[in-house]
């Protein structure tokens, strides 16, 4: 798959959560103890942005703040009703301070 350079490190401190949209398509990146997450950024049951949910960086997971859903972080499964199909999970890191993620079609 690509990797696309989609900002840097900083935009995403420790413990916290940055959008960023990609051609129209939003992703929601994740920092949690210097591990990085990215996921679809809409949840799997209502439009709602999974960015603006609250982080739980006990269980690595992130409510939906519309309903409460809460999704795993490392896979996209809903843990808790009323989501029940997973968000697309994807592939980030950082080298040096540069941040890229995976992507299955690279956008200009």
């Amino acid at each position: 798959m690509p990797a696309i350079q989609i900002g840097s490190l900083a935009d995403v401190p420790d413990g916290g959560v940055r959008r960023f949209d990609l051609g129209g398509v939003a992703l929601a990146v994740f920092n949690i103890g210097g591990v990085l997450y990215a996921l679809a950024d809409t949840c799997s049951h209502a439009n709602a942005s999974l960015s603006a949910g609250e982080v739980d960086t006990d269980e690595v997971c992130v409510a939906c703040p519309l309903h409460g859903s809460s999704f795993d972080l490392r896979s996209g499964r809903p843990r808790t009703l009323p989501a029940f199909a997973p968000v697309a999970t994807y592939k980030v890191w950082a080298e040096g301070d540069a941040l890229f993620v995976e992507y299955p079609t690279l956008i200009n």
